[in-house]
């Protein structure tokens, strides 16, 4: 995991610095969306190249492991405190793990950065061998459905008040939300050719003033 932060790409950008949270999981593939509307995008590591993005993802993989290793990096303090201070983050599947209030069901230890009002369950559709694709209709991004891809993935229990359901299941089970700066989806979009959650995601980016240092 050491190493310095870098550009993922060559290609110059005249976008606002966009960061993936690059511990673990799958950032390449968020990166390489998020460069084709034009940011300029950096793997995050450390609270130094934290401090350099307009926002930032925080993709699936495992939450238990991204946890820990952000408190290994001394990344879990800044980021709570970025998330509070407005910066626009889009968590998938793991990351949306992260960005909950309450984790229902983490290992002993296991802790959350927090901001999303909802609670989540890990694993919610089983292990590696239950996941499934699906076509789910989110009002907010108009037609067509979303293809969603689930992956070990899991889902929002409860819904605060200050959070908002973007998307569910057809038996009720909600997989979208957004709060303010914060979006969160329990799918992997970065698996498909629908882009539209990251465009949302970086229209936000592009509207707020959240000035990186």
């Amino acid at each position: 995991m050491a190493g310095n932060s870098a550009p993922i790409g060559s290609t110059a950008s005249a976008g606002p610095t966009v960061g993936v949270l690059a511990l673990q999981g799958d950032f390449r593939e968020h990166a390489a969306v998020l460069r084709s509307f034009g940011a300029d995008v950096i793997t995050v590591r450390r609270p130094e190249e934290l401090e350099r993005v307009s926002g930032l993802v925080i993709p699936g993989g495992e939450s238990s492991v991204i946890d820990k290793l952000s408190r290994m990096f001394g990344l879990a303090d800044p980021l709570k405190a970025a998330i509070a201070a407005g910066l626009p983050v889009y968590g998938t599947c793991a990351g949306l793990i992260m960005l909950a209030d309450t984790v229902l069901d983490g290992i002993t230890g296991q802790q959350s950065l927090g901001g999303l009002d909802i609670s989540v369950r890990r694993n919610a559709f089983g292990g590696q061998k239950e996941s499934f694709e699906v076509d789910i209709d989110i009002a907010e991004l108009g037609e067509p459905p979303v293809h969603a891809v689930f992956i070990r993935a899991p889902v929002v229990e409860t819904v605060g008040e200050r959070a908002s359901i973007l998307g569910a299941l057809a038996d009720g089970r909600v997989i979208a939300v957004e709060q303010g700066n914060l979006l969160g989806t329990s799918f992997h979009p970065e698996m498909t050719d629908d882009h539209r959650f990251h465009r949302r995601f970086y229209d936000r980016v592009l509207a707020t003033d959240f000035a990186a240092s």
